[in-house]
């Protein structure tokens, strides 16, 4: 067993909620481009976002409070909207909280493997 493979086991898809606000704007399945997903997942912050996404999370989605991350507001809404409208994550609205997960089943259709990479991946620091 590779270590790519032992880390796919480690992703977490928590159960979908019965009632749920609807997503916001994002690609349809069959218009993710892996350029353009892999030009988000190139900044490191959002790699992290996502990463801890995958690893971490115990709830079907998360507020940018649950990240940890010491940002202004402005740049982490930024950070998101990209991972959003590359089609790496789901946002929906609660009120005036955003809260996001990955699309764990469209990218493992469209782009096999490409998540088990960030999850494997380490930050550096």
């Amino acid at each position: 067993m590779t270590s790519t493979t032992r880390r796919a086991a480690a992703i977490k898809t928590p159960a979908e909620p019965e009632s749920l606000p609807q997503p916001l704007v994002e690609p349809s399945v069959d218009d993710l481009r892996l350029e353009t997903v892999l030009g988000a997942l190139s900044d490191p912050l959002r790699l992290t976002i996502v990463r801890k996404l995958l690893l971490e999370s115990d709830q079907f989605d998360h507020p940018c409070g649950w990240f940890g991350i010491d940002r202004p507001k402005s740049s982490l809404t930024h950070h998101f909207k990209a991972l959003r409208e590359a089609g790496v994550t789901r946002q929906r609205q609660y009120g005036l909280e955003r809260r996001s997960q990955v699309r764990v089943d469209d990218l493992n259709g469209r782009f096999p493997g490409l998540l088990d990479l960030v999850a494997a991946w380490l930050p550096q620091g």
